[in-house]
């Protein structure tokens, strides 16, 4: 019996501090990992990612970087979040984003593009955190009791260690079709809300296809769904007015 009144009592703690109405998603969410959670696993992906990767220090275009992305930040629906840029050394078309708000950019795709396309790649990934999408991949993947362990703060090594590979498979193949329709849906709202001609996703998006040569890996475009219909989305997006 004893058992059963503790399943019932954790089963109401964590509907009460767990599941909240997310904005970015217009849903209710279960969501187990909270916020200082997720920003001390980010935290620690970052760490690994800036020890395997090449993380550029170019005054000028981490300026520009921050000064725009502060902007999308500040208009997103995760003010919880202190976000954190920066610029990885690689001629490729990507970016990509972790939890608990750190986003890097390609210095290739940064040098390509304008500061409306800019804008609008750094709100689709500021999308993907708002939005949730590693934290509930991390969730789904993860093991209950590690998980259990992060949100109770007892050692999450192993957790962490799990979650850095997990990670850097959402890098390599991406989100699912509809987080990456939902980004970019996220991507026309906050560059809109932070001046920026929203129309940037469009023409970033046929730049790259306009640009496209033999032996350049356009990662941007290889991890996510087909280019056309993500144009017709967003324009449909942007003529909703949204």
């Amino acid at each position: 019996m004893l058992k059963y009144i503790v399943v019932f009592i954790l089963a109401i703690f964590l509907n009460g501090c767990a599941t909240f109405y997310n904005p970015a998603t217009e849903r209710n969410e279960f969501i187990l990992i909270d916020t200082r959670s997720e920003i001390a696993l980010g935290s620690d992906i970052d760490r690994q990612i800036r020890d395997d990767l090449v993380v550029l220090k170019d005054l000028r275009m981490q300026s520009r970087l921050e000064r725009i992305g502060k902007k999308i930040a500040y208009v997103s629906d995760r003010s919880d979040l202190s976000y954190k840029f920066g610029i990885i050394k690689d001629e490729q078309f990507n970016a990509f984003a972790l939890p608990g708000g750190f986003i890097y950019v390609n210095s290739g795709l940064i040098n390509a593009s304008s500061d409306d396309e800019l804008a609008a790649v750094i709100a689709h990934e500021v999308g993907h955190i708002a939005a949730r999408h590693s934290v509930k991949r991390l969730q789904a993947n993860l093991g209950y009791q590690l998980l259990m362990n992060i949100a109770l703060g007892s050692d999450g090594s192993q957790a962490i260690s799990e979650a850095v590979g997990i990670t850097y498979n959402f890098i390599a193949l991406g989100f699912s079709r509809q987080d990456e329709f939902l980004a970019d849906k996220l991507s026309v709202k906050y560059s809109r809300a932070a001046g920026y001609n929203p129309y940037g996703m469009v023409t970033f998006f046929k730049k790259l296809e306009k640009g496209k040569k033999p032996g350049l890996e356009l990662v941007f475009l290889s991890s996510h769904p087909p280019t056309r219909e993500r144009i017709e989305r967003v324009e449909k997006e942007i003529a909703l007015g949204n």
